[in-house]
């Protein structure tokens, strides 16, 4: 199992797409004008402007072509879910969206506006921004989310400390997706007031001060997310993948830990914390739904592990 889940990491395509980007993020952050109201940017789920006694959030994601012409209404709902999540992930409320949209075919087009629509009025994000390009050569869709937070209340993807605990939280209460196998769906069946409840765990855990680093489960899988956190925090982990629960409803389905873990697993984050935090915020999970659990610690060297109770892997070094 364990060789498995290594080989699995290595080849995992979302994992390598974001590992090839760094050298053009270096060179942005390289060559870029620098100004003293950015409190954080590159790294972050969601960059972070000073503004008072807040911050104002930002956050910019672009949809897979592929997947827009295949499913457009999905296209379009995903375009504000991907951005709402990075926005709670670091312990901030979404306050609004602004999209470009180009398309060939003016059924497609209206397919992926109402998937907007539908996303706009489940998370209660108004948009306010766009461009659209009607009868374009290509299919394109971008949006980028607004949002704002107490200074204090921040987490950042990149303060993972030492010797911090590593917990993973994921609502249980979900499907897999009909479009993609490795689709984990907590919000298309449920109002508007359940999706918000669930995410409000992290305005809670924000607002407690108890964890230091944060990170939602996109494309990459929970192995993804915790790389890009240890990564940016110039630290390690080290993983027990036998403390990594998996949603009932995929065991009954023969989901294995290697595929599960591949997995966009949506209402779900990593984060770090002290150990000593660790009960609190799991309550916190717990209260607002969400299954949480401790699967690993971070360690001093710049290296993925993996272990179970027989052995251990080095995964990746970085």
């Amino acid at each position: 199992m364990l060789e498995e889940i290594a080989d699995s990491i290595r080849k995992n395509q979302n994992i390598i797409e974001k590992k090839e980007i760094s050298p053009i993020v270096q060179y942005i952050n390289d060559k870029t004008y620098k100004s003293p109201r950015i409190y954080s940017d590159l790294g972050e789920d969601s960059a972070a402007i000073n503004d008072q006694d807040t911050y104002i959030l930002v956050t910019t994601d672009r949809i897979n072509t592929n997947y827009i012409k295949a499913y457009p209404y999905g296209a379009g709902f995903s375009s504000i879910l991907v951005g709402v999540d990075d926005i709670f992930c670091c312990g901030g409320r979404p306050l609004a969206a602004s999209l470009i949209l180009s398309y060939k075919d003016p059924k497609i087009g209206q397919e992926i506006i109402e998937g907007i629509c539908e996303g706009s009025t489940k998370f209660q994000v108004p948009i306010i921004r766009g461009h659209t390009k009607p009868r374009s050569e290509s299919y394109e869709l971008s949006s980028t989310m607004v949002g704002e937070i107490l200074k204090q209340d921040y987490i950042s993807a990149k303060n993972a400390q030492i010797g911090d605990a590593i917990i993973l939280a994921v609502d249980f209460d979900g499907k897999v997706a009909k479009a993609n196998k490795l689709y984990w769906d907590t919000v298309t069946f449920k109002s508007s007031d359940q999706v918000l409840y669930k995410r409000n765990a992290m305005n809670q855990i924000a607002h407690a001060h108890i964890i230091n680093a944060s990170k939602d489960i996109s494309n990459g899988g929970i192995f993804g997310s915790i790389l890009q956190i240890v990564k940016y925090s110039s630290v390690g982990a080290n993983i027990d993948i036998d403390s990594i629960s998996i949603p009932p409803k995929l065991i009954a389905q023969n989901y294995s830990l290697e595929q599960y873990s591949k997995m966009y697993l949506t209402t779900s984050f990593v984060l770090t914390a002290p150990l000593e935090n660790c009960d609190e915020a799991i309550k916190i999970f717990s209260f607002y739904g969400l299954d949480a659990m401790i699967i690993g610690k971070i360690i001093k060297e710049p290296i993925l592990k993996i272990h179970d109770k027989k052995s251990s892997i080095e995964v990746i070094k970085y």
